[in-house]
């Protein structure tokens, strides 16, 4: 069965027993999390929309940073320089059901 879910603003593409990185999300590693905003659904029947009756279930196996992305601003001629980094935070999960 595949779905696609909200989760955190984003759209996913999900099917059983997937592993994810999804943006930040509260909870520790091992306990359960439920997304209820599924957007479509392919099983037996295509439901879209208003019709979708399903729910995501998925564990969180880590909290980890993405890789870092370096900004790095300069005019030319005028000394200016400036550099600056980030590190996005993620939370790695597996799709346990889709129901």
């Amino acid at each position: 069965m595949l779905a696609v879910v909200k989760i955190a603003g984003q759209q996913f593409k999900v099917q059983k027993d997937q592993t994810l990185y999804v943006p930040r999300i509260a909870g520790n590693a091992g306990s359960t999390v439920e997304f209820a905003e599924v957007l479509l659904t392919d099983g037996d029947k295509l439901a879209a929309g208003k019709d979708v009756k399903a729910v995501i279930k998925a564990e969180i196996l880590d909290h980890v940073q993405g890789d870092k992305v370096i900004a790095f601003k300069m005019k030319r001629r005028k000394g200016f320089r400036k550099k600056h980094g980030h590190r996005t935070h993620y939370t790695k999960i597996r799709i346990s059901e889709i129901a």
